[in-house]
């Protein structure tokens, strides 16, 4: 794997984290704790890690493009169960 695109990719899925944390000091609507971002980066860790090794099969263009698809919809799914529990299972923490 290159290691300095994934550093970017790292770099690029990590400075997600930063819009929970500068909104939680303007309103009192998004609360989270240590376990929210530990979630969050091994989360945001996972799936940068997995569009590089994606990226890096020796498959067509084409079905690189429908991995990467696939793989950041289940990463957004994933992420809206643990934050709004959409199916009601129990990753959502109710």
């Amino acid at each position: 794997m290159d290691k300095k695109r994934l550093r970017y990719r790292l770099l690029l899925f990590w400075s997600l984290l930063l819009i929970p944390l500068v909104g939680s000091q303007f309103t009192t609507e998004i609360q989270w704790d240590m376990y929210d971002y530990l979630a969050a980066v091994l989360l945001l860790g996972a799936g940068a890690w997995s569009i590089e090794g994606i990226l890096q099969s020796r498959k067509s263009k084409h079905l690189k493009k429908i991995g990467v698809v696939v793989l950041l919809l289940l990463l957004v799914i994933l992420w809206a169960e643990m934050a709004v529990g959409l199916f009601g299972s129990p990753l959502a923490g109710h």
